[in-house]
């Protein structure tokens, strides 16, 4: 085994650990790890010195990360990029690691004809960044507090507004919400049958999320057979993550649904399994919010 192998290795193994640990204690790491305290939003995806969020994997291990140190700002940077800003790490803080992606292009040569062609060789690397809670001298606005940015009515109207836009098949009633594959509808109870606006709007997330698979659009199959088989379960959790990220978008809460309770055990055995399954599902969940966002209308 090559030390670039052991390198992907001991990332994905790390990672994977990581999440297992969390699922065995019955946390799902992708739900409310985020502070109410910080300006740059009450509800957010982990942000980059620059302001540009995290994408996929790195999300949910900047959630875990804050999660469990108890840091109110979702901004992380390195430790050169906090020196640039005339900041320094605090002695002793340790950092967390996120992960960066990419090909290399390699030319090959055909040993029969002689002939080149280009060959893309996805890498992996991890690095380390700090949350700013850690770092002492950023500019001020790193640390400022939050102050409401929309009222409650104004936040609903963002949600409603987003999921107009996509042009899925929306239908209420009932006491179930499902996506309806064949059919190609997203079934919704009624709006008042939910304990609070956000609820409705997180469900409402995940089931978007599962109407991205349809052929169509993302054509996204694990192999699923019948329900609770392991292909199931993994659409389960792509459905999970796609909402914890579109919920960090808008400003919302994500739900935690007690029928997705049931998929922790299966989850657990993907990811003991296969200790790639987490980046799968966090990448399927990162293009299903990207489609989504997509489908917004510019300006």
């Amino acid at each position: 085994m090559t030390r670039k192998t052991r390198t992907h290795t001991d990332i994905y193994s790390r990672v994977t650990d990581q999440i297992v640990a969390e699922l065995e204690k019955g946390v799902r790491p992708w739900i409310k790890p985020w502070n109410a305290e910080h300006a740059a939003g009450r509800i957010t995806r982990p942000l980059r010195h620059n302001g540009e969020p995290y994408a996929g994997i790195n999300i949910l291990m900047l959630w875990a990360s804050a999660s469990a140190q108890g840091f109110a700002a979702p901004i992380w940077m390195t430790y050169r990029q906090a020196a640039e800003l005339g900041a320094h790490v605090r002695k002793g803080e340790k950092g967390s690691p996120v992960v960066y992606a990419n090909k290399l292009t390699r030319t090959e040569i055909d040993d029969d004809t002689g002939e080149e062609s280009e060959r893309a060789i996805p890498y992996m690397k991890g690095y380390t960044v700090f949350n700013v809670d850690q770092i002492e001298g950023l500019p001020s606005h790193y640390y400022a507090k939050a102050e409401p940015r929309f009222d409650p009515p104004a936040r609903i109207d963002h949600a409603d507004r987003f999921f107009s836009a996509l042009g899925a098949d929306i239908r209420h009633g009932g006491t179930q919400a499902y996506y309806a594959v064949g059919l190609d509808y997203v079934q919704m109870p009624p709006f008042e049958t939910f304990r609070d606006a956000e609820s409705y709007y997180a469900t409402l997330a995940h089931e978007c999320t599962h109407w991205t698979r349809h052929s169509t659009r993302m054509e996204r199959d694990f192999g699923r057979k019948r329900w609770g088989d392991e292909g199931y379960a993994m659409e389960e959790l792509v459905a999970e993550l796609g909402a914890a990220f579109l919920c960090a978008d808008l400003e919302l809460e994500p739900d935690v649904r007690d029928d997705h309770a049931a998929y922790i055990a299966s989850w657990l055995k993907a990811l003991k399994n296969d200790k790639r399954a987490i980046f799968t599902a966090a990448a399927h969940a990162q293009r299903a919010a990207d489609f989504l966002h997509k489908a917004q209308p510019e300006g």
